[in-house]
């Protein structure tokens, strides 16, 4: 965990003068909302305009850039990832906009809203279905928020992928429960 807090800790420090601070997202995200997982990366959503400059930026922290393209990229230095999420379309330039500071294990980190991360998980599930803890993250956010979701947000969310019958049949998973 030390060395997961110090990664994060220096990538920040690299990221400073971002257009929109970076929040955290991915797995280690979870545990701002009560799911704790194992995760092996640090994952941001950044400003798409930052993303030149924050490249050029792990590149002289050591990184080596794996794969990079509009919507993301992922960076690796010995067994540390890291994995940045550009933030180019109005939903998640809303969402990295409204990330709040929040304490975590990890120190104060700006998260997304977990309906936010809700949506990026689900976005992961749709992309690639067979990552099944995506699905899982999704059911563990919902079980241990349930009382504070803004469930508008979320079935707007679902909507846009066309999964509403998915949300409707976790909503009701959720409630036997």
């Amino acid at each position: 965990m030390i060395r997961l807090i110090d990664q994060i800790r220096e990538a920040l420090a690299a990221f400073a003068g971002s257009k929109t601070p970076p929040a955290l997202i991915g797995g280690l995200a979870l545990a701002a909302h009560h799911v704790v997982r194992a995760t092996r990366d640090v994952d941001f959503l950044v400003d798409a305009d930052d993303a030149d400059r924050l490249h050029a930026a792990l590149l002289a922290l050591g990184y080596t850039c794996i794969h990079r393209s509009k919507d993301a990229a992922n960076y690796l230095r010995g067994d540390e990832g890291l994995d940045l999420l550009y933030a180019h379309r109005p939903i998640a330039r809303r969402l990295l906009e409204q990330a709040v500071e929040r304490e975590t294990t990890m120190g104060n980190l700006r998260v997304i809203s977990v309906e936010g991360l809700i949506a990026f998980k689900l976005q992961g599930h749709v992309n690639d279905p067979s990552r099944p803890h995506d699905l899982g993250d999704i059911r563990a956010l919902l079980r241990e928020n349930r009382d504070g979701l803004n469930m508008r947000e979320l079935r707007e969310y679902f909507a846009l992928f066309e999964r509403e019958a998915l949300l409707d049949e976790l909503i009701a998973e959720n409630s036997r429960r």
